[in-house]
């Protein structure tokens, strides 16, 4: 049975028991209005507990049936039941109340939570709004502006926020049901309270902002219907009656469901949750991971370092000398101190995180690490000299990892007298932030190796993609393609700050020419400039990027890049470019012509889709979702429109 009813004395346990995480499917909706009309009919019941088997409270509603009709009972009349009740329910939250599951605990009278619980209304992020109450309850709980930051947001908050601002009555440390039974004990013979839907709405304490709160949250979805469609929705609790305000909700719910967005979204979720299977390591037991090295303490060794520590594993990071360990402890410390700062971290974690931390130059020190990481430059030679370095210090077992951007994975591999112990793992910048993980899998890649790199990434709970060798592997093959076309563009008419405006506009959080200057333009010059003997003679080649980093503009560090930084830090069209790419045109014969926003993004999209179809034909990628999802969650393609192959899908059915 999905749910269940057990009585202890006058209290009676509804359990809802539906794994993996008591996801409110059909079943489960009408196990409660079953124990709902059972406890209600039994006068002997004097209070109702409602907790959750397994690890977690009810974490949402079941996604699998979104594409479906819905079916009888539906939540919103499973919740308003819940909240009419005749005897009082208590809510035992533990693991995350989420979205339905939420909702479900509001509808009780009184909510107790672990103190490690998380409790939320993610829907936003699957291009909805809460479609069972939520908009027009919580803000007769909490204040409106704080319902409004979880609604829009989407992101759970703890129990402890949670707490002081209301949602919960109180948390407990240990044995939550014990305390859950005593809740119900001691209000069980207390007037009901008042549902919360007969409540008046709590109005936040500042109207200005507010209105600056709504504002804000408006501008920044850039497009997204969801984080627009919260805010009506809240002023609806606000403004309409009760009744209206949950008809408007529904209403809006189910179209937003229907709709593109919601479909792109659950798309992506779906697909990041399938990605990570490697057929060659199906079976295969993960070899030990308890010490990893990292070879380079710049800004992506370190990151490795830091995403390491924080995941609890052992870090051995080696440097060249005494100034760059230096240097580079200094780096994982500010990361590891941010991390605190933001409350990811505990004080006595940081002080945990340091201990596991030794920075050195002798290689010698990694004689004991289980996986090694090299994080230095990106030039062929340097790197195989640091695995013919690795092969003789480290242990035989230990897998030896290239964080390569583009570097032949396979020829690294050769370096070592062990090739099927090296595969690549290609981590995106902030490397302790950004969730993706490429995994290159070499041809000669041992089946172990490939699990154990699998297993580092579910450590770091990054969604790690597998991807065959090629020069960019997956996402920087795809960018390269695109970057091109963008230079092919501007060599025809358009300029850069044309190109960034549709992008954003598009979705993209910034523009290829701003993300350019950002990482500096040095970075594509040396790939480039390594590429050049390989080059096709008949592929068109646009110079204006070198000449550019011939001037020394290379991006924000330099102050000029494709912008001008010296006087706004955010960037401003410099006159001097706009001349050296007129310039380039007319030197190499080109008559320059108007681009609409459209053609812009349409050249773009084609360009990734057709790149992405040779990676597939290739290989290189196991399926289309592998690209829209390294697409996402590493270059900014806008999550809510599925990604390039998911929108060329669409409209092949069209």
């Amino acid at each position: 049975m999905t749910v269940r009813t057990e009585r202890h004395g006058d209290i009676a346990r509804v359990i809802v028991d539906n794994p993996p995480v008591n996801a409110l499917s059909t079943e489960v909706r009408q196990g409660l209005m079953d124990a709902l009309a059972e406890t209600d009919a039994d006068a002997s019941v004097r209070a109702v507990v409602l907790e959750c088997a397994g690890r977690t409270f009810i974490a949402g509603a079941d996604v699998r049936e979104f594409g479906q009709p819905a079916r009888e009972p539906h939540l919103p009349d499973v919740i308003m039941a819940i909240e009419h009740a005749t005897k009082p329910w208590v809510a035992a939250i533990h693991g995350s109340a989420l979205g339905g599951g939420l909702e479900i605990a509001m509808a009780c009278g009184y909510r107790i939570a672990a103190s490690d619980a998380k409790l939320g209304l993610p829907e936003v992020n699957l291009g909805v709004i809460p479609g069972a109450g939520a908009t027009v309850r919580l803000p007769r709980l909490i204040p409106a502006d704080k319902a409004l930051d979880m609604i829009a947001g989407g992101k759970p908050i703890s129990a402890d926020a949670a707490e002081k601002i209301g949602l919960i009555d109180r948390q407990v440390a240990d044995d939550l049901s014990a305390a859950a039974m005593d809740m119900a004990k001691s209000v069980a013979s207390q007037p009901l309270p008042q549902p919360l839907i007969e409540r008046e709405p709590i109005m936040p304490k500042d109207a200005t902002v507010f209105e600056d709160q709504k504002f804000k949250i408006v501008t920044k979805a850039r497009g997204q219907l969801a984080q627009t469609e919260a805010v009506q929705a809240i002023d609806n609790a606000l403004t309409l009656g009760p009744a209206q305000a949950l008809a408007a909700e529904r209403d809006t719910f189910l179209r937003l469901r229907a709709g593109e967005q919601s479909t792109a979204l659950r798309h992506i979720f779906f697909a990041e949750r399938s990605v990570s299977k490697i057929p060659a390591a199906e079976g295969a037991k993960p070899r030990s991971l308890k010490t990893v090295g990292v070879i380079g303490g710049g800004t992506m060794g370190a990151g490795i370092a830091a995403a390491c520590l924080l995941a609890g594993l052992g870090v051995c990071l080696i440097e060249r000398d005494d100034a760059a360990c230096a240097a580079a402890s200094d780096r994982i410390r500010g990361t590891l101190e941010g991390s605190a700062k933001r409350g990811l971290l505990s004080a006595d974690g940081l002080a945990a995180a340091l201990r596991r931390l030794s920075v050195g130059s002798d290689y010698g020190a990694l004689a004991e690490a289980d996986l090694v990481i090299e994080a230095v430059f990106e030039d062929m030679d340097v790197k195989k000299t640091v695995f013919a370095e690795l092969d003789r210090v480290t242990r035989p077992d230990a897998v030896l990892a290239s964080n390569t951007s583009y570097l032949d994975v396979n020829e690294i591999a050769r370096a070592t007298a062990d090739p099927s112990r090296v595969v690549g793992l290609h981590f995106f910048s902030p490397a302790h932030v950004m969730k993706l993980l490429e995994l290159v899998v070499t041809d000669t890649a041992a089946p172990d190796v490939l699990a154990t790199g699998l297993a580092l990434g579910k450590a770091l709970r990054k969604i790690t993609v597998p991807a065959g060798v090629c020069d960019g592997f997956i996402g920087n093959r795809i960018m390269s393609a695109y970057r091109r076309e963008c230079d092919y563009m501007i060599e025809d008419g358009a300029l850069p700050a044309q190109v960034d405006s549709a992008m954003t506009a598009f979705g993209f959080p910034m523009g290829v020419f701003a993300m350019q200057d950002l990482a500096g333009l040095d970075i594509a010059w040396a790939m480039r400039k390594r590429q050049a003997a390989t080059r096709p003679a008949d592929q068109r080649y646009v110079e204006i990027a070198d000449r550019l980093c011939e001037q020394g503009r290379l991006g924000r560090k330099t102050g000029k890049g494709w912008y001008d930084y010296s006087a706004d830090k955010s960037g401003e069209t410099d006159p001097e470019v706009t001349a050296l790419i007129e310039s380039e045109s007319a030197r190499r014969g080109i008559t320059r012509a108007d681009f609409t926003d459209e053609q812009i993004i349409d050249r773009i999209l084609g360009v990734m889709q057709r790149e992405g179809a040779m990676i597939l034909e290739e290989g290189i990628a196991q399926s289309a979702d592998a690209i829209d999802v390294v697409m996402v969650n590493g270059y900014g393609f806008p999550r809510w429109k599925g990604g390039p192959m998911f929108m060329a899908a669409q409209k092949q059915q069209a």
